[in-house]
Parts: structure tokens; C-alpha cells; sequence
């Protein structure tokens, strides 16, 4: 049986990119839909109900982190923002607005297609049904038991490990920002202490990763936050 294609929408009112990043999307075997202004994207993911939405900041009647935003009023469509601007500050806007990531631009486009990729693997381990598992090299994350293994055997955690670790499993692939990390296992008003983050990630790649020197699955995304990388 033939499957059907994945659908993106593009949004980006400079039409050379459009163009562009459409037909590279097209050559993937993606159907594209391309919106240039905020209003036309609200519009198409509305109406087309896109796999995943890569998205321009730059928009010229509302800010794409307006478009996030009121995406996320009704959908949980994977989004991807992609800005020239690089700063800490918004890159972590971006994804405080909902977004699951972040590319600059000039980008490679070998790496966008493999971040569209990473996000619709992701949105598809959490349809409803799925397993509440998150898997990654030999560690198994049971969100429903509260467990962790890695290779068979138990992992002991401390309650505050797990509750990082279980942040980052509920949403993998996905960077979680240090204020949103704090909040989830230190509550309100520890949003500043992002040196109990770096504390706490030390210790939990050195009992989950090969080599906590150089991590392949707990990924800091410099001065944003982390990531779990399955």
C-alpha cells in the first residue's frame, strides 16, 4: 500500500526561500503547502492540518511567534522556527511561544530536513495509544511506573533526577528550555537556579550515557536549555 505523503506547511514572505525550501521538501517526498504572511498560514494549517509547520519570524503582518502562539491555541502540530536572529533571548521565546525548535539561518538544508525529520518521529511516539515508554540507547523511561532501566538492570535515580529525566521524556527530541526544566522539578521561583541544572544533568549522564564527557542522548542546547535526544 502506497502511504501518503507528510505534509508541511512553510511559512516566509521572502518568495526566493519559499520557492526554495519547497522544492526541497518536494524532492523528500513531502507535500508542501507555502503561506507567506501570518494570516495565510493561520489560514492553511487550519485547512490542510499540517504534519508539521516550519516557520519564519519574520512575517510581515503579525510575528511568527504570534502565529506560535495561537497555533498553540488549538493544535500541537509540530513547529519549527527558523529566524536569522541567534540570540539566547530568542531562541528561548521561540520555544516558551510553543515551538519544538529552532534553526538560524543560513541553514544547510540537510540539517532542516533532518530536524522535520526528529519532530514528526517524535509527534508520532505521542499519539494517543502509545506506550508510555521513552527508549533511548539501552535506558527505558516507563513514565506510567516511574521507572528507569538501563540495559535490563534498575537505574537509582533521586526524585529530583527523575523528574528532570522524565521532563525531557515526555518531551523528546523536543529542547526544554532551563526555566521550564526548573519549574518541573524545583517548582515556581527556582526559574534563576540554572546552576542546579547543571549539577543535577552531570549526574544523570553519568549514569545514563556511555560517556558523560561527551553525551549522545542529554544535549545542551547552549545558554537555552536541553535536550533529549533519542
Amino acid at each position: 500500500m502506497t502511504s501518503v505523503p507528510q505534509r508541511v506547511l512553510v511559512v516566509d514572505d521572502e518568495p526566493h526561500i519559499l520557492r526554495g525550501l519547497s522544492a526541497s521538501l518536494n524532492a523528500a517526498g513531502y507535500q508542501v503547502t507555502g503561506a507567506a504572511t501570518a494570516e495565510e498560514a493561520l489560514r492553511a494549517a487550519a485547512m490542510r492540518t499540517p504534519d508539521v509547520v516550519v516557520l519564519d519570524l519574520a512575517l510581515p503582518d503579525a510575528s511568527g511567534l504570534e502565529v506560535c502562539r495561537r497555533l498553540r491555541e488549538w493544535s500541537q502540530v509540530p513547529v519549527i522556527i527558523v529566524s536569522a536572529h541567534d540570540t539566547e533571548a530568542d531562541k528561548i521565546a521561540a520555544l516558551d511561544a510553543g515551538a519544538d525548535d529552532y534553526v538560524t539561518k543560513p541553514y544547510a538544508t540537510g540539517e532542516l530536513l533532518a530536524r522535520v525529520r526528529a519532530v514528526t518521529r517524535r509527534a508520532a511516539t505521542a499519539a494517543p495509544g502509545a506506550a508510555p515508554q521513552v527508549v533511548f540507547g539501552g535506558v527505558v523511561v516507563d513514565l506510567a511506573l516511574r521507572s528507569v532501566t538501563r540495559d535490563g538492570a534498575p537505574v537509582r535515580l533521586t526524585p529530583r533526577e527523575y523528574d528532570l529525566l522524565a521532563e525531557l521524556a515526555r518531551h523528546a527530541g523536543r529542547v526544554i528550555t532551563h526555566p521550564a526544566l526548573l519549574r518541573a522539578a524545583w517548582g515556581p521561583g527556582y526559574e534563576r537556579e540554572t546552576h542546579y541544572l547543571r549539577v543535577y544533568m552531570a549526574r544523570l549522564r553519568g549514569k545514563l550515557e556511555d560517556d558523560a564527557s561527551d553525551p549522545r542522548h542529554l544535549v545542551t542546547e547552549a545558554g537555552v536549555g536541553y535536550r533529549l535526544q533519542l
